[in-house]
Formats: structure tokens, C-alpha cells, sequence
């Protein structure tokens, strides 16, 4: 089974894209897949991670011109490494759509889509949006085939194994606050990170500590990092493997909308959660419904100040947390892997044979 992933990354789109690619890549490999992924160079793209996990990475130059000229420069990848085709390609990016993906049917067997705004139509077989959404179960009618097979809500989420090994253990949260975790994605450009610093520095907490996490293309990191170094109650992370370790020691978040947020999610972390862009906007603001997140909106109108009164109200009210942590838990099921449970749709098309 050969899989070829085209996604970017970059300090102004984020990480997020790529690291779901990141976590169904290594689902896929101990079923024997061979991957290669195909990535847009651009500051914060992040292809020294991809290869740092054991894979392929083929870059693109230049800006996203149009489907035609991505399509060619992808395609001559795909038969570099494989001249007799993919069996999958994979696509996960805003900019390309059913243009760009029937442009990709002679080079690959199957098309899976991974997506999460339901605003433009898509040629594929397979089409995974991992968010919960209110009505979620028709937003993509009328922009796939009646053919394709749609994979919908939280249950198929892309969670790396040390989340689901962390949920099985998890523990019960102090009934106070002594811990928050802060992570406002690998590049955070408006550096809310900062932001968010500030507003718990001005409540001059001497019981709590923060740990405050950071991507390698972050452009502020090193501001960040000086401003924990004179901070006691801080602990300055850049670019760790031990995340899901930080969200259950945990007993608040301070974060953006998207993928972290299933994260914290899925180990129950109660989060002071904002958005950043459109795309994080309806899902944000669907999962406030249901209790899984304290929303406190777009990052963009907030201060300081308002980090710091938000933060107040639950050290002051920490009663207020559990029902929080409470409703996370409910919107993933632990005992549901949503990698295996794309694998196994993906094996469906094909003649993959799924171990375990």
C-alpha cells in the first residue's frame, strides 16, 4: 500500500494539518504502508520533522499558484517514487479541491479528503472531518459523490498513542488549581502565547505552576522562553514529544480552537479555548454548546486583562471545572481508536490487510 500525503504546514497556517497527517502516517506503517509526503517549502513548513519521523518528504517551491501547476509538481513526485501509482493519496488543504483531485485519479487508485469547512466540493472516496459539528451529518451533502464514504465527528479523531494511553490512566484533577498548560499551536503568529503569559503574571500566583509549550516555528520562542526564565512559576517547552504527559498533569488550558483542542479534549483538560482563523470558528463554538470548553473568542479582541480575569473566575470558582472536564470526556469515547477506525475504511478500498 502506497500512500502519498499532500499537505503544508507553515508559521502562518499552522502545524495542524501536518500533524494529523503525522499521527494516520504512523497508523498506517505497522500495516506495512510505504508513505511519502509532498509539502509547500515555506518558512515554518516543518519537513525536518516529517523526516525526522522515518519519512520521505518532497517539497514544492514557491506560493500555491493554482490546481493544475500543484497537481503536476505533485505528480511528478508521486512518479518518481512510484511509477506504477499510489494506491492513496491523501490530501489534506484548503487551497485544492475536486480540481485538484481529479487531476490526481491517474496516479492513484483512491483519493481520501481530510477536511473541516464543508465550503467547496470534493472528488474522493473518502473524506474524514474529525470535528463536531451541530447537524454534522449533512454538511458535506451535495459536495461528494453519493459514492463516497464520510467519515464524521469526533470518534474518527487522529489521536497519537500516547493520548489514548494517557486517557486509560488518567487521573482524578486536584480540586483546586495548581497546574495550567498553555499551547497556542506550533507557530501561534499573533503570539497569544505572550499574551496569555502576561495576563497570569499580573495575578502574582505564588502556588501554581504553567507549563508553556512552543513549536520550533514559533517566531517568537525566544521572547517567550527570556520572559519564563525570569518567571519562577513558569517551565519553558519548545518542540516536546510529551504532550499528552503535560494535558493530564494538568488541571487547566489555555489554547487555540483546531486540532489541540481535541487534545485536551480527549484527557479531559478543562481549556480557556480562543480562535485564531475562520476555519476554527463553527467547530469552537459547536463544542462550547456542549460544555467541553470554557470559549472565550477570537483571540485577536483579547487582552492581558481579559487572560487574567478568565483565569480568576475558575481559581476562584474551581467547582466550576469539573462539569468542563466532565463533558470533554464525553465527546471522545476512549475505547474508540479513530486511527484504526480510518485505516479500516481505508483497508475497504483496497487490499490491505489490517493488523490487530
Amino acid at each position: 500500500m502506497n500512500v502519498v500525503f499532500r499537505v503544508d504546514a507553515s508559521v502562518e497556517i499552522g502545524s495542524g494539518h501536518l500533524m494529523r497527517c503525522l499521527t494516520l502516517a504512523d497508523a498506517l506503517k505497522p500495516n506495512g504502508a510505504k508513505v511519502l509526503f509532498v509539502c509547500r517549502n515555506a518558512p515554518g513548513s516543518m519537513a525536518d520533522l516529517v523526516t525526522s519521523r522515518g519519512y520521505e518528504c518532497a517539497t514544492i517551491d514557491g506560493p500555491l499558484l493554482g490546481h493544475e501547476d500543484d497537481a503536476r509538481e505533485t505528480g511528478a513526485h508521486v512518479a518518481r517514487r512510484w511509477p506504477s501509482g499510489a494506491t492513496w493519496v491523501v490530501v489534506d488543504h484548503y487551497g485544492l479541491d475536486e480540481k485538484w483531485e481529479k487531476l490526481m485519479r491517474p496516479l492513484a487508485r483512491n483519493v481520501m479528503v481530510i477536511d473541516d469547512l464543508a465550503n467547496r466540493r470534493h472528488d474522493c472516496d473518502l473524506l474524514l472531518d474529525q470535528n463536531y459539528y451541530v447537524g454534522q451529518e449533512r454538511r458535506y451533502a451535495g459536495l461528494v459523490p453519493a459514492s463516497t464514504r464520510c467519515l464524521l465527528g469526533p470518534a474518527h479523531v487522529l489521536l497519537r498513542p500516547e493520548f489514548v494511553s494517557a486517557r486509560r490512566a488518567l487521573r482524578r484533577r486536584a480540586e483546586d488549581v495548581r497546574s495550567i498548560f498553555v499551547f497556542f499551536g506550533s507557530t501561534d503568529p499573533t503570539n497569544q502565547t505572550q499574551q496569555a503569559l502576561r495576563g497570569i503574571d499580573s495575578l502574582s500566583l505564588s502556588d501554581v505552576c504553567v507549563d508553556v509549550v512552543v513549536g520550533n516555528a514559533n517566531p517568537h520562542r525566544e521572547d517567550i522562553r527570556a520572559f519564563c526564565k525570569l518567571r519562577p512559576w513558569a517551565r519553558f517547552h519548545c518542540q516536546i514529544s510529551n504532550m499528552a504527559e503535560l494535558i493530564a498533569g494538568a488541571d487547566i488550558g489555555i489554547g487555540a480552537g483546531g486540532a489541540a483542542m481535541w487534545e485536551r479534549c480527549a484527557l479531559g483538560l478543562p481549556t480557556l479555548t480562543v480562535v485564531f482563523a475562520d476555519n476554527q470558528f463553527q467547530t469552537t463554538s459547536d463544542v462550547a454548546t456542549t460544555g467541553a470548553i470554557a470559549y472565550l473568542g477570537w483571540a485577536g479582541d483579547l487582552s492581558a486583562e481579559d487572560y487574567a480575569s478568565a483565569i480568576r473566575q475558575y481559581l476562584d470558582h474551581p467547582d466550576d471545572l469539573a462539569p468542563i472536564s466532565a463533558a470533554a470526556l464525553q465527546l471522545i469515547d476512549a475505547s474508540v481508536d479513530g486511527a484504526a477506525l480510518v485505516i479500516r475504511a481505508m483497508a475497504e478500498f483496497s487490499d490491505m490487510k489490517v493488523s490487530g
